[in-house]
């Protein structure tokens, strides 16, 4: 019995340091190890029992010093063989049970489904996160819910020049920020499981702003909106915001696709870096329009207007996209087809051409 429970021990001290490592197989060893401990305590209690009365039928002179020294070995002798029978039919579901964990744990595949559900990257195109709590199949990856941010550089072109970047007969500064966008999307994929093909649809929020050249400012007066030289002190500040809600409408096509088996089904694995281009439209409302100077006189510092736009501003903009995309870098081009301003602005150059990248990205 001696040898039996020391080969146990051995098989349980190894199975206990693999354990360690393996919640599921700690689980298992606690099982195991009471099993043998209930195991030997209650074939003891039986053995004392048989031993104590062998002890009487002596005292009561029932049997010899012989009798009683051959009944007790005898006794050792059966309860000793029926520890190690028990024992031994644990020790042998404890091995199968290590061997096919030990298996498992070498031969099973990673579980890269689940691996960085959750992350957070830096680099020189901005921030992306991932919160990915609840994906757990290749086919979750597909449709994503995502918050982006982007940062434009607006530039006014004139109508039979759309394509015309940083015009320098512009009325205002070609400057390399002067717009943002916050969007709320949905994207999923467009067909099979493997299509390389995707459309995203999305709410958001765009901010234009424009600051004249040369020291001048917006002016509105008599129904028309125009630029002048600002003559009431030193100029500090000024612009002209545009704000609109838009709906973006976007196709993307993944131009390296990497795919990915799950339970028997091939999936486009959009977990990968993928190189992908992007072409949409867009249409929007106005919701703001604003006029802001800061500046400072003889007898004042700091002097704030803020007054809003009501004429030369169109109310709706349409306007279409065409970007690239890799391992999370967007950069993009967007062109409205209809004017900024109107007939009541007096302006050289009307239509938006913007040229921008996403800053941040939330993947929900």
């Amino acid at each position: 019995m001696k040898n039996k429970i020391t080969l146990l021990a051995a098989v349980l001290a190894f199975s206990y340091s693999f354990a360690q490592e393996n919640p599921p197989m700690e689980s298992q060893m606690k099982i195991y190890s009471k099993k043998i401990d209930s195991i030997v305590v209650s074939e003891k209690s039986n053995m004392n029992t048989e031993l104590d009365i062998v002890d009487k039928d002596f005292k009561e002179n029932k049997i010899t010093s012989e009798e009683k020294k051959k009944k007790r070995i005898e006794i050792a002798v059966k309860y000793e063989q029926i520890i190690n029978e028990k024992v031994s039919t644990q020790q042998s579901e404890l091995e199968n049970a290590t061997k096919e964990m030990v298996k498992n744990s070498v031969l099973q595949k990673p579980d890269t489904l689940n691996a960085n559900k959750n992350e957070m990257q830096f680099g020189f195109d901005g921030i992306k996160v991932r919160l990915n709590k609840n994906k757990k199949t290749p086919k979750d990856y597909l449709h994503t819910l995502e918050f982006s941010i982007n940062l434009t550089g607006t530039t006014l072109t004139p109508k039979d020049k759309p394509f015309k970047f940083y015009d320098k007969d512009s009325d205002v500064k070609n400057t390399i920020v002067n717009s943002s966008s916050y969007t709320l999307r949905y994207e999923d994929q467009i067909g099979s499981f493997t299509s390389p093909f995707f459309y995203r649809v999305g709410l958001g929020v765009r901010m234009d702003r424009f600051v004249p050249k040369y020291g001048k400012v917006f002016t509105q007066e008599n129904k028309t909106l125009f630029i002048e030289d600002f003559t009431r002190g030193n100029l500090k500040e000024t612009a002209l915001t545009n704000s609109y809600l838009f709906v973006p409408v976007d196709f993307r096509f993944v131009l390296n696709p990497k795919y990915i088996e799950y339970e028997g089904v091939k999936y486009l694995d959009s977990r990968k870096k993928e190189l992908s281009i992007i072409a949409g439209i867009y249409g929007g409302v106005k919701v703001g329009s604003v006029i802001y100077n800061r500046f400072s006189t003889e007898n004042s510092k700091r002097i704030v207007e803020r007054e809003r736009a009501m004429q030369g501003v169109n109310t709706f903009i349409f306007g279409g996209k065409f970007g690239i995309s890799y391992a999370g870098i967007n950069l993009f081009i967007q062109k409205d087809f209809t004017p900024i301003f109107n007939n009541d602005a007096r302006l050289r150059n009307k239509y938006g051409l913007q040229i921008g990248i996403e800053i941040a990205n939330i993947n929900f």
